[in-house]
C-alpha cells in the first residue's frame, strides 16, 4: 500500500519591508512521504520570500515537471519558477524553457556548498537565475516549528528573515549566491 501525503496548515502573515507587502496567507501544504519536515518548512520559507497572490505549491515531488513553487500570469504562463535543492543541468534547461525567471534555494550544508563549487562560475554568469543557499543549522531550526495546523509571522527585511511562532522566533540569514533577490523590470 502507497503511503500518502500528510496534510500540514498554516496561517502565515507576511510583512516584507522589502518589497512593501503585507499580507495574511492561509496555505495547504501537502507533505510528499519522501518528504522531511525541513523540506517543507523550507517551500514555506521560499513562499514567504516570494510571495505573491499568483505563487502557489506545485505537486513537487510527485511530479517531475513541475517546480516545488510557481507563479503563473493570469494567462496561465509560468513567470517565477522556483525549485529546491541542488538540480541539475537538464532541469535548469527545462526550467528556462519555461520560465523568464528562475529561483533555486540550495540548503543542507556541504552539499550544497559543493554544488555551487561546481556549478557556481557558470551559474553566476545567468541573469534570469537567483540562488539563494540557506545555512543548515537555520533550516533545521525551522523545521522545528513544523506543526500539523501552524500560525507564524514572516519579517523580511534587507537581509534577514524574521519567523515568529507563539513560541519562538528564528533568524532566518540566507545567502544570496547569485541574482537578485527583488525582481528587477
Amino acid at each position: 500500500m502507497a503511503l500518502s501525503a500528510s496534510i500540514f496548515k498554516a496561517d502565515i502573515d507576511i510583512s516584507d519591508l522589502r518589497r512593501h507587502y503585507y499580507q495574511s496567507h492561509q496555505l495547504t501544504l501537502a507533505r510528499h512521504p519522501s518528504e522531511t519536515d525541513e523540506r517543507m518548512m523550507l517551500r514555506l520559507l521560499a513562499f514567504a520570500l516570494f510571495a505573491d497572490e499568483q505563487l502557489s505549491f506545485t505537486r513537487g515531488l510527485s511530479n517531475d515537471d513541475e517546480p516545488d513553487l510557481w507563479q503563473r500570469s493570469l494567462s496561465g504562463e509560468i513567470d517565477l519558477w522556483l525549485e529546491l535543492g541542488q538540480p541539475s543541468d537538464k532541469r535548469l534547461r527545462r526550467a528556462r524553457s519555461q520560465s523568464p525567471r528562475v529561483v533555486i534555494m540550495t540548503h543542507g550544508g556541504r552539499p550544497a556548498v559543493q554544488w555551487w563549487l561546481e556549478q557556481g562560475e557558470q551559474l553566476g554568469k545567468q541573469a534570469w537565475l537567483t540562488v539563494v543557499d540557506i545555512p543548515s543549522e537555520q533550516s533545521q531550526a525551522l523545521a522545528g516549528l513544523a506543526q500539523r495546523n501552524m500560525q507564524l509571522q514572516f519579517t523580511v527585511d534587507e537581509d534577514s528573515i524574521w519567523v515568529s511562532s507563539d513560541s519562538e522566533n528564528l533568524q532566518i540569514c540566507p545567502v544570496l549566491r547569485c541574482g537578485e533577490l527583488l525582481q528587477t523590470d
